[in-house]
């Protein structure tokens, strides 16, 4: 049982991963959406593309023991960072490969039935490198955060002809403390999307 998340459920405290300056982190609340979005089973595959700081991965390592997690991310300090996250929550299913996406994807083994796009560019020819090497009957998730992707990757999903697609934006607000008042602060909503691979 690891101490600092003794839990079977998702939604890790953001505060408690190691982080660096500027590298992106999934919100707790946008995390548990992309969790419940991917569909794990308990020997999954899953590639994490763009995995920043390593959020997804350890908490999918932590739900899922049996699975085999691989974590792509281009930059080595951030590669660094996830395999600090990992081994602060005692995550050892992570294999963290530092390359650049889509230019790496067909040496990662072994393939997956599960995706996560969480970053990258041209982020369009991610989507369809990856969905070459998706199982079928496998899942892809990808997150934006702006319009423009999110044109994009919908897009992406209907050229592929991929089934049962989903679009959620989450919109999270927090109670936080203002000087002396409480107040409700948004978190930056996230466009999360899936399709499936027939």
């Amino acid at each position: 049982m690891n101490m600092l998340w003794p839990y079977k459920t998702p939604g890790i405290p953001d505060i408690l991963f190691d982080r660096l300056p500027g590298i992106p982190l999934s919100k707790r609340e946008v995390r548990i959406l992309i969790i419940s979005s991917l569909r794990m089973k308990p020997n999954s595959v899953l590639w994490d593309i763009g995995a920043g700081t390593g959020t997804i991965p350890v908490e999918i390592g932590l739900l899922c023991p049996e699975g085999t997690i691989i974590a792509l991310e281009r930059d080595p300090e951030v590669a660094g960072l996830i395999r600090r996250n990992c081994d602060r929550f005692g995550v050892n299913n992570v294999k963290v490969i530092e390359g650049s996406a889509p230019e790496c994807l067909e040496d990662l083994q072994p393939k997956p039935d599960l995706v996560c796009i969480e970053g990258g560019k041209p982020i369009k020819d991610i989507l369809k490198q990856t969905w070459k090497y998706l199982q079928p009957g496998g899942r892809i998730v990808a997150t934006v955060s702006n319009l423009e992707n999110l044109y994009v990757i919908s897009e992406g999903l209907a050229e592929l002809q991929a089934r049962n697609i989903e679009v959620v934006q989450s919109a999270v607000n927090r109670l936080e403390t203002r000087g002396i008042h409480q107040t409700f602060a948004a978190v930056n909503p996230m466009f999360i999307l899936s399709g499936e691979k027939l």
